[in-house]
């Protein structure tokens, strides 16, 4: 079978949709809580932000909470209202996404995207590979300075269209946002919301395993570039080869639009450069405010609902039209807002049935005493497991940490190792778990099925996880 037809074969299977795998999810967490014992650790007092951490060795047995049809259907409820970590609430997360999707709308109807695309791809013709490594750099750098996540959201409908037009298809689009943050998230270097809070619970410095760190980065994001970069060209060279290539036409027609004519190039008019600008500093003043000024989902949600409006005015588009082009573009993310909500209702379900510290039991029984270098590797693969459940860097640190620092001294390993174990772990998580918002919310901006998603991402991740593996390993001596 040839490789074209080997493509076909794989595309005309069909996987559940995003939706029906978190139900599902939601349903087997359920099934666990009537099957796992219920146990809870003793807590610390609340930090001044509301946030207590278990403490090593006051695991007990507490009466069982097992989950039936009514919390199955009222998890997605309460998914929207928790929150993870030091993160914020599912439904912030879900309204930014929608007025972002508006703003992408409003912008979208000016024309200033399409015609900067135009010139954009005219001028790098022959070299448009070259973009993928520099732009999976500008946002592993993003994810490792300030854990550059659900702000990914607004970049896509820039990115993916850009790749589209330079001959690729949606997915490498996908990948250059999904792959770039994540590998900067995986190698996170002073994120503060992975890095930053397991180290202060470990109670190292920040720099303590910062040049493994740095070096766990550098390497994967070498190796994920050429990895995207090879998978583009193929593309290009064959668009039959594209995993989603029975989406090809839809999703030229969705992010480009009809191309057109040489005599109906849309033309670069003075109002449309404003309207860039106007793009331009909305994206700056959302980096100056997530890395500089404390900004997050309320500020940024109301950034984009300002600029919204001034695109609105800088166009002249009138009051009606304003408005119906920001309802369509809201509806265009309505999805991904609702994937946030059955995202967290997993943990929702095991929090509830009280299982979710029973199962962190179970993994401190199992990694007490073992050797250093099998110590540190099991470490890597119980946050690998367990970030599936709590969709949350620093949810995950506030959970796990203190157990497996405790287990580090008991095991004579530094701590500062378990911090790296944990924070690569969080970051590759978002590459293939169904329970993060970031991997299925931008899987459903850039209109990539899941499974077609793992079909790229597997080989990745198998090479990834034997970098971050060997870079432990080291890491011990």
């Amino acid at each position: 079978m040839s490789d074209t037809q080997a493509a076909k074969a794989r595309i005309r299977f069909r996987c559940p949709t995003t939706y029906t795998i978190l139900l599902v999810l939601i349903v087997v967490a359920a099934g666990l809580t009537w099957i796992v014992p219920a146990g809870l650790y003793d807590r610390t007092d609340p930090d001044i932000h509301n946030h207590s951490l278990p403490i090593p060795g006051t695991y007990r047995s507490v009466e069982p909470e097992p989950q039936g049809i009514l919390d199955v259907i009222l998890a997605p409820v309460g998914g929207f209202y928790k929150p993870l970590g030091y993160e914020a609430q599912a439904i912030d997360i879900a309204l930014y996404i929608l007025v972002m999707g508006g703003y992408l709308g409003v912008i979208a109807r000016t024309g200033a995207i399409t015609a900067v695309i135009e010139r954009a791809i005219n001028r790098l013709e022959g070299r448009e590979k070259w973009m993928i490594p520099i732009l999976m750099a500008l946002f592993a750098a993003a994810g490792s300075l300030f854990g550059f996540a659900e702000e990914s959201f607004a970049f896509y409908m820039l990115i993916v269209p850009v790749m589209i037009a330079a001959g690729y298809d949606a997915l490498t689009g996908v990948a250059v946002l999904l792959v770039g943050a994540g590998i900067g998230n995986l190698g996170s270097t002073v994120n503060p919301f992975s890095t930053l809070i397991a180290s202060d619970i470990a109670e190292v410095p920040l720099t303590d395993g910062l040049a493994l760190r740095l070096a766990i980065l550098i390497a994967c994001w070498a190796v994920a570039s050429v990895y995207v970069m090879r998978y583009a060209e193929r593309v290009r060279r064959d668009p039959e080869r594209s995993l989603v290539a029975n989406r090809r036409e839809a999703n030229i027609a969705f992010f480009v639009g009809e191309k057109p004519d040489d005599a109906e190039v849309i033309e670069f008019t003075p109002t449309r450069r404003a309207v860039l600008v106007v793009f331009a500093l909305s994206f700056a003043v959302l980096i100056w405010g997530v890395s500089v000024g404390g900004w997050w989902m309320a500020e940024l949600t109301g950034l984009f609902l300002v600029a919204a409006i001034v695109v609105g005015v800088v166009a002249r588009l009138g009051e009606e039209e304003f408005v119906s082009t920001f309802v369509d573009g809201a509806k265009d993310v309505l999805p991904v807002a609702l994937i946030v909500c059955l995202a967290r209702a997993v943990l929702v379900v095991l929090d509830n049935g009280h299982v979710t510290d029973t199962l962190l039991f179970w993994a401190e029984e199992g990694i007490f005493g073992l050797p250093h270098i099998v110590f540190i590797n099991v470490v890597f693969g119980f946050e690998l497991i367990f970030a599936n459940l709590i969709p949350s860097s620093s949810g995950l640190a506030v959970l796990t940490m203190p157990i497996l620092v405790d287990l580090a001294d008991v095991s004579e390993v530094n701590r500062s190792l378990v911090v790296t174990a944990f924070q690569s772990a969080s970051g590759m998580v978002e590459l293939f778990t169904p329970t993060s918002v970031v991997l299925m919310g931008g899987l459903a901006i850039g209109r990539v099925p899941y499974d077609r998603w793992l079909l790229f991402a597997a080989p990745l991740l198998a090479i990834l996880i034997i970098i971050v593996c060997a870079g432990l390993s080291l890491g011990l001596l």
